[in-house]
């Protein structure tokens, strides 16, 4: 018996060690950490479990002499705070950690069983994309991955953790995860690389700005979240995790809140500005309102004109999305309605109550916008907010404007609480623009057309920029001294927490992607 233990000791060890001295030391030249230490720093100390250590390609016919154990991906269960967590690790000194049919099979199998048991899937992804060695075998092998990927979205959260190279067919599986980490410098995600693009197209680009963490955290709206480095990109994916519950089966995670239930927002009576045209960073809204000013923010580098993010209220998980009169006034555009869309229905998938604070002038006009298809675009955040059945309290703060204001969570598509400050301006347009169109031939019959724009202005803005038109009807809940607002939304989320409510059968609706 000794001698086979001695045997299965050994070859752990080689599964262990399954990269050359050589590709180790080139691997850790470039400051990164090895796939298994990734997972130990990720993983609660000796959690992990691994899976098909033992695994080796069987890709005799393509020439690949070498076997080596593990067959380029680690694999395996732990827990992160306790909780139980799917993961697997590319390992690029294994092949490059290219991707071959042992190597999918083991991601396969892994999937499956987090599908399965209910728990969230992290991959943390370091290859060169396909084994061209094992041909069409590698590419029906992504889809197999592809096909999960789908099967459990929404189901359990997939959390894609980019630590290299991510080319070609590779960049959809985390392309249809719930979120993407990418690290400055040392993570590359595109389709083409700038060789193939220079060939094609003539254009000089380099890999970074091609498919860099900030290029696509700040340009195309891929990389959910950016880390400068390997270890805090790994602690940002447990704080994520401790937002998310383990499967859309469960509530999202509380956790007992030192910050007083009770606690009054008086800062926020004074945090507008005189003028309604001047900005104010709604991010310090938010912070004042949630637990402890901590906010977990969602594409901070993308689509700055609206904010979202993770945070906590009376220890209650909440997926909070404000407009930010910081960045072109607050308006909705293609790219903050496409980034508040896929938040929003990341919250309902995940049982997380949605926290919506409105400052909203319109949506941006512009020849640009209507021909890239804001109306689609825009659409797409009014259908994720009508189907979302989640807990839903909107906060007017300011302008709530057209049908913006509709899309911004109101009332009339489902919000269960609406409040409004007294500063709020509920109208179809703002003053300037309603007066111009509504009074345009007396304007321009005025002796002083000058005088009577700020008269009838002045007039209309007292008239209906305010909530209380609003509050009439229904439309708002109650007007609420700032102050109140962190008390009033705590309640709400307490008396909400029984809510049910169940859409209609089908098959799913046609989202206007």
């Amino acid at each position: 018996m000794q001698d086979k233990i001695n045997d299965l000791r050994s070859r752990q060890e080689q599964a262990i060690n399954a990269g050359s001295p050589r590709s180790v030391e080139r691997h850790k030249s470039k400051g990164k950490m090895l796939a298994r230490e990734r997972i130990e720093y990720l993983c609660d100390p000796g959690s992990f479990h691994e899976l098909d250590m033992l695994a080796r390609h069987r890709a005799h016919a393509a020439g690949l002499e070498e076997r080596p154990y593990t067959d380029g991906v680690i694999t395996g269960w732990g827990t992160i705070e306790g909780r139980k967590v799917f993961l697997f690790s590319q390992d690029f000194t294994v092949f490059g950690g290219a991707l071959g049919e042992v190597f999918a099979e083991k991601i396969h199998k892994l999937m499956d069983l987090a599908l399965k048991v209910g728990a969230p899937v992290v991959g943390l992804n370091d290859g060169a994309g396909a084994r061209i060695q094992e041909g069409v075998v590698s590419l029906a092998s992504y889809g197999g991955i592809f096909h999960r990927n789908v099967q459990a979205s929404g189901v359990i959260p997939q959390i894609s953790v980019i630590l290299g190279p991510c080319a070609g067919g590779a960049v959809y599986s985390p392309a249809m995860t719930d979120f993407i980490f990418m690290v400055r410098e040392s993570s590359h995600m595109f389709i083409t690389g700038p060789d193939v693009v220079k060939t094609v197209t003539g254009e000089d680009v380099t890999l970074e700005e091609l498919g860099g963490a900030m290029s696509h955290a700040s340009k195309s709206g891929v990389a959910t979240f950016v880390s400068p480095d390997e270890q805090s990109c790994l602690d940002d994916v447990r704080f994520l995790l401790s937002f998310l519950p383990q499967n859309n089966l469960e509530e999202a995670p509380s956790v007992d809140s030192s910050d007083d239930p009770a606690r009054l927002c008086e800062s926020l009576r004074d945090i507008l500005p005189e003028s309604p045209n001047q900005p104010y960073d709604m991010k310090k809204v938010i912070k004042e309102v949630v637990d402890d000013g901590e906010f977990f923010e969602y594409f901070p580098h993308w689509a700055k004109s609206i904010v979202c993010g993770f945070s906590r209220v009376d220890g209650m998980t909440v997926g909070v999305v404000g407009n930010q009169p910081m960045a072109f006034a607050g308006v909705l555009d293609i790219e903050s309605s496409e980034k508040a869309a896929r938040f929003v229905r990341t919250c309902d998938a995940f049982n997380i109550p949605l926290l919506t604070f409105v400052d909203v002038p319109g949506f941006l006009p512009g020849v640009n916008q209507e021909h890239e298809g804001i109306i689609r675009h825009g659409a797409k955040l009014l259908y994720a907010f009508c189907e979302a059945t989640v807990p839903r309290i909107q906060i007017i703060t300011r302008k709530a404007y057209g049908g913006a204001y509709v899309v911004m969570n109101s009332k009339s598509i489902g919000a269960d609480l609406a409040y409004a400050w007294p500063t709020a301006e509920l109208a179809v347009m703002g003053p300037q623009g309603a007066v111009e169109i509504v009074y345009k031939r007396e304007l321009q019959q005025a002796a002083d057309p000058v005088a009577r724009r700020a008269e009838l202005v002045a007039d209309y803005t007292e008239k209906y920029a305010n909530p209380y038109s609003a509050a009439e009807r229904g439309y708002v809940d109650d007007v609420i001294d700032p102050a109140d607002t962190r008390v009033k939304v705590i309640a709400g989320l307490r008396m909400l927490q029984t809510k049910r409510e169940e859409l209609p059968r089908r098959k799913h609706g046609n989202m206007p992607l």
